[in-house]
């Protein structure tokens, strides 16, 4: 592939907590752009992961979510490699739109809600609000394999509005509803792979352990990793 300054800003390192994330978007948004045009190739799987100074298992994460989301295709045999489709989904004219300042606000919103809810949950939270938050968390491993995301996303609203409700407080209870039924008119716009739910899923389950001992700053450092990587794929496949 000949390279140019473009297509070098898109091959170079990713920046740690959200690596996963952050390659979806890297990659996503470079198809969409046409900076990696239709039907090219990308490097070989070791090369790219060197270049993207990441692991060889999270560069299949991200690419399997860009394979299944259909951005990307996957070829076996000589010949083979990961190749940009003949046509991307989202770079037609089909009512999506890339993330406009509305958007943006909705997800700035989202951080001020949810980061300030785990923070109080943390040091609130009763075993009872835990165990439920467990319980939502093995729902949606259950259903992110066999990709039904009308079920995984009820349990993913119950989720975080669980966390809200562990805070006790009913002015922020009311601000997480809202902010969950805005992002669900964003997430509605892209494609579910299951990498990505599983991926999002293992936060989750990350989240109700810190939580139950009480690590405040560590449960809002992740919260604030599980947006930030929400915003990295929403910004990659829209």
């Amino acid at each position: 592939m000949q390279r140019d300054t473009a297509v070098e800003s898109v091959f170079s390192p990713v920046r740690a907590p959200t690596t996963f994330e952050e390659t979806v978007e890297r990659l996503g948004t470079a198809i969409r752009a046409g900076i990696l045009p239709a039907g090219s190739q990308l490097p070989s799987e070791r090369t790219l992961a060197d270049q993207l100074g990441i692991s060889r298992s999270t560069l299949r994460q991200a690419l399997t979510a860009l394979v299944q989301s259909g951005h990307l295709i996957a070829l076996r045999g000589r010949g083979g490699g990961t190749f940009v489709t003949e046509r991307p989904p989202l770079s037609e004219v089909d009512g999506k739109q890339p993330l406009g300042a509305d958007a943006w606000a909705v997800l700035d919103f989202r951080v001020a809600i949810e980061t300030g809810v785990t923070l109080l949950a943390a040091e609130r939270a009763e075993p009872d609000d835990l165990d439920r938050l467990e319980e939502l968390v093995d729902r949606m491993a259950e259903v992110a394999p066999r990709e039904d995301f009308g079920r995984y996303r009820r349990a993913d609203i119950r989720f975080h509005v669980g966390v809200a409700q562990a805070a006790r407080s009913p002015r922020l209870l009311s601000a997480m509803t809202e902010v969950q039924s805005q992002m669900s008119d964003l997430i509605i716009l892209i494609a579910h792979p299951p990498a990505v739910l599983g991926h999002s899923n293992e936060q989750h389950r990350r989240l109700v352990e810190l939580l139950r001992r009480r690590d405040a700053p560590a449960a809002v450092r992740l919260m604030r990793e599980h947006i930030e990587g929400t915003e990295h794929i929403l910004a990659g496949l829209i």
